[in-house]
């Protein structure tokens, strides 16, 4: 018997069938993919088998019993959200624990604290109990989640949801690590990810979703990834814009850094010229993210400096950046980069106030012709501009905050994990997107932790290794090797 299992499930919104007749078994001790490109309605279904939201039709059993008759068994199944969930004002321990500790509970710091410290070790979360939460890296925080999900006692099903997008090789492995021994322990895994190459190394079991309908299930080992991205996307998938050499021009650098230090990085310097895509590698904690806060003003400087087209850049001070043509674009596109309970029209008009402005405020007509233009040379899939933001697939969404940035007509813009969980199509649309920009002469640097993603979008590649260069590769010489080899602090190499 299936632990969690689905009946003709569905999910009617007025006008839009989120999803429709999804039969699915979970299996306990077992590992199963939820597959499908962003909108498929994969959001949809965890929020359904979770509780959070109540389905139009069908029906969904957690040990054999309905739980439209036994609400107290979504206590059973624990959820890992894609975007941060934390309380960033408090301790490390507090929102390990405290969320299964019950209101009423009076907990000792010190008991509380080191019973964290055995979880902190586990899940290799390298942070203190007592460290804020707003004080410890991304990567960190997403594993602290995962770690948090797992202190719920009563759970026999984990959803996680693109659960590795912030993780390095080496912490994705650690995950893995406890994915299997709580398969080992009977707990059933549910595992969404657009990483195909981890899908097939954790995976027993898949679902695939396309357009709210459920499309094939089977078993991993009977499937391969060409059978999986054409179930999702329907046909072949090829690379838009994959055939396109980034064009770089040979003019002078339209940003130098020089000899650039900060507190997580020491002596950084290198050149960005108009047309060129300039990639950063390095595992989490290396410096690649801090340097470019720094470049960009939302962190200070120790010593060194940044020049732009010739002029002194001024350093801390990120409306300058803005005005000077520099965006920077964050990896948490929930917390930095969109406005979520704005609509798609309202996030993107706030960007573009000199485009639509007039002697009487805003002008809506205006307004709206620039939004929906942006909408479409971005091709942003929504039925209506209206839509607020947060209802809009994370790729969508990625792509509306792209389209809003090129809008101010930047010179230099700074992609920081740019696919972080995003399908396979719309990663190569976003490619597409960043290869046209680097033709129409912007400069890009472009942060990413998968090495394959650098390789196959950067005219050279910075690997960088406990906040220091440790290797600088051209595009026609780097292998994954040879870079691989830097980001882990090896002889510097350079091309």
């Amino acid at each position: 018997m299936p632990l969690l299992e689905t009946h003709n499930l569905g999910r009617d919104f007025p006008g839009v069938r989120a999803l429709h007749d999804a039969s699915i078994k979970v299996r306990a001790g077992a590992v199963h993919v939820l597959a499908g490109e962003n909108g498929a309605g994969k959001s949809t279904l965890v929020k359904l088998v979770t509780g959070t939201d109540s389905p139009t039709f069908g029906s969904i059993s957690i040990n054999g019993q309905d739980t439209e008759k036994h609400v107290d068994l979504f206590k059973l199944i624990a959820y890992v959200p894609q975007e941060l969930s934390l309380f960033a004002h408090m301790s490390v321990a507090e929102n390990l624990l405290l969320p299964f500790r019950g209101h009423s509970a009076i907990v000792s710091q010190s008991a509380l604290e080191k019973e964290a410290r055995g979880y902190l070790e586990k899940f290799g979360i390298e942070a203190s109990p007592a460290d804020l939460v707003r004080n410890i890296s991304v990567p960190d925080q997403q594993l602290l989640q995962i770690a948090r999900a797992c202190t719920n006692k009563d759970m026999q099903v984990l959803i996680l949801d693109e659960p590795t997008s912030s993780l390095t090789p080496i912490e994705v492995a650690r995950v893995f690590k406890v994915v299997r021994d709580l398969k080992a322990d009977g707990i059933a895994v549910v595992f969404i990810s657009h990483k195909l190459d981890e899908v097939f190394d954790i995976g027993d079991d898949y679902t695939v979703l396309r357009n709210g309908e459920m499309i094939e299930t089977g078993r991993l080992a009977e499937t391969d990834a060409d059978g999986l991205i054409r179930a999702m996307s329907g046909g072949d998938l090829k690379e838009r814009g994959s055939e396109m050499a980034p064009d770089v021009s040979q003019g002078e650098p339209i940003l130098r850094v020089e000899n650039l230090s900060g507190p997580m990085f020491h002596d950084i310097s290198f050149e960005l010229k108009p047309g060129e895509i300039l990639g950063f590698a390095g595992l989490v904690g290396a410096g690649r993210s801090e340097v470019m806060q720094t470049i960009f003003g939302f962190r200070k400087a120790i010593s060194g400096a940044v020049n732009v087209h010739g002029e002194d850049w001024p350093l801390g001070n990120t409306t300058a950046s803005v005005r000077g043509g520099m965006l920077y674009l964050s990896e948490e596109r929930k917390h930095h980069g969109i406005f979520s309970h704005l609509s798609l029209r309202e996030n993107v008009g706030l960007s573009i106030l000199d485009l639509t402005r007039s002697p009487l405020g805003i002008n809506a007509r205006a307004e709206r012709q620039q939004v929906e233009q942006i909408r479409a040379d971005y091709e942003i899939q929504t039925d209506t501009i209206e839509k607020r933001i947060s209802l809009l697939s994370g790729g969508n969404q990625q792509k509306a905050i792209i389209g809003r940035a090129m809008a101010t007509r930047p010179r230099i813009l700074i992609f920081d994990e740019p696919t972080k969980g995003i399908d396979v199509r719309t990663k190569s649309e976003i490619y597409a997107i960043m290869r046209k920009l680097a033709a129409d002469g912007v400069g890009i640097v472009l942060v990413s932790s998968e090495v394959e993603e650098l390789l196959a979008c950067s005219t050279r590649i910075i690997a960088m290794h406990s906040g220091r260069i440790t290797g600088t590769f051209s595009a026609e010489d780097a292998s994954a090797d040879r870079i691989v080899s830097a980001i882990f602090g090896s002889e510097e190499q350079n091309d």
